[in-house]
Parts: C-alpha cells; sequence; structure tokens
C-alpha cells in the first residue's frame, strides 16, 4: 500500500511539473505571436492576468473606479512596451511593475491626492472615521485606509510577497524605506483595529 502511494505521488508530481512547463510553453508561444503584432495572443495574456493585475491596482487604490483605469493602463502600457520584455522574470511579474507604475503615474497625475500625501507624510496615528458606515470591519478596510506610502509597500510586500528589494525597486524607494513603511503600516494597522475593538 505504501508502494502504491509513493507511486501516485511521484506520478502527481511529474504532470504538476507536466503542466507548469506546458503552461510556461504556451504562455511564451503567446507573447512571441504578441510582439509580432497577434492581438489574438495578447488578449489571451490580458485574459490570464487582468485578475491578478486588477486585484493589485486594487489593493493600491483602495477605489474600484481608479483600479480599473490603472489595470487598463497598464494592460495599454503593456502592448505599447511588449518588445521590452525580455523574459527575465515572469510575465504575472512585468505586469505586476506596470500596473505599480500605472497606480503611482496616476497618483502623481492628481493634485488631490498630491496634497493628501502631504498631509499623511508626518502623521502618527490614523484620523477618526467620519463617514456614516461607521467603525472598519475587517483587515481589509484598514488596510485600505493606511497612507498611501505605507499601504503600497505593505501591498507588495506583505499581501503579494515581493521582497523589500523588489518593492523598492516597484516604488522607486530605498529597501530601508519599504522596510519603515511596513513597519509604519502594521503599526497603523494595529491602532485601527485597536480603535475598532478587535483584540490581539
Amino acid at each position: 500500500m505504501a508502494a502504491l502511494s509513493a507511486v501516485a505521488n511521484t506520478l502527481y508530481s511529474e504532470a504538476a511539473v507536466t503542466t507548469t512547463e506546458h503552461k510556461q510553453t504556451d504562455e511564451a508561444l503567446l507573447i512571441r505571436r504578441a510582439k509580432n503584432g497577434d492581438q489574438r495572443a495578447f488578449e489571451a495574456l490580458y485574459r490570464s492576468n487582468v485578475d491578478k493585475v486588477y486585484a493589485l491596482c486594487l489593493r493600491m487604490t483602495g477605489n474600484v473606479s481608479e483600479a480599473e483605469d490603472c489595470a487598463q493602463e497598464a494592460f495599454i502600457q503593456a502592448w505599447n512596451q511588449l518588445s521590452k520584455f525580455r523574459g527575465d522574470s515572469a510575465f504575472s511579474t512585468w505586469m505586476h511593475r506596470i500596473a505599480v507604475n500605472a497606480v503611482l503615474g496616476r497618483m502623481r497625475k492628481s493634485k488631490r491626492d498630491q496634497n493628501r500625501l502631504e498631509i499623511v507624510a508626518d502623521r502618527t496615528e490614523v484620523a477618526p472615521l467620519t463617514s456614516d458606515e461607521g467603525a472598519l470591519r475587517d483587515l481589509s478596510e484598514a488596510i485600505d485606509r493606511l497612507p498611501d506610502g505605507a499601504r503600497h509597500v505593505f501591498v507588495l510586500h506583505a499581501v503579494y510577497g515581493y521582497s523589500h528589494d523588489e518593492a523598492g525597486s516597484m516604488l522607486g524607494i530605498a529597501t530601508g524605506t519599504s522596510k519603515a513603511q511596513v513597519h509604519r503600516a502594521r503599526r497603523l494597522l494595529a491602532q485601527q483595529l485597536k480603535q475598532e475593538g478587535f483584540t490581539e
């Protein structure tokens, strides 16, 4: 029985590797075709990545409409810059970098967001809630209420698993700044959740 189980595990592992390799081969083929101007190939890449890109944009902006715009902008940029994709990283990683740049670019263009960044830069605690909806109900909403800098690093590092070096590179900040922002985000999240009655 143990021998059969071992054989089954081996076959399952080999099948998983084969499936992964097949997916990578398919993606590489789609990328080559898209680079040659095949729009259908790019549409297939879009379909396989749009949900993840949108989720990242939503986490970074905390706004559905802005996330949709940023995700759309990210894929427009990806199409225009596809010749620059060398395959050094996964296509999804490359798309994440473009999406981060789209979010940051949109924020730089918005005077309102610039003013908000300046206001929150020196805050040591979270501002009280003013909405009629009342208290924060879960961690997701607490993350959305973080100051932009802290939220961006926290999302990339703690949610998506990028290293501080990678997150810093995407955001154009030093590795030490990335670490400090994650520490700040965790402190602010703890404060928010404590204010709403969540205990450790």
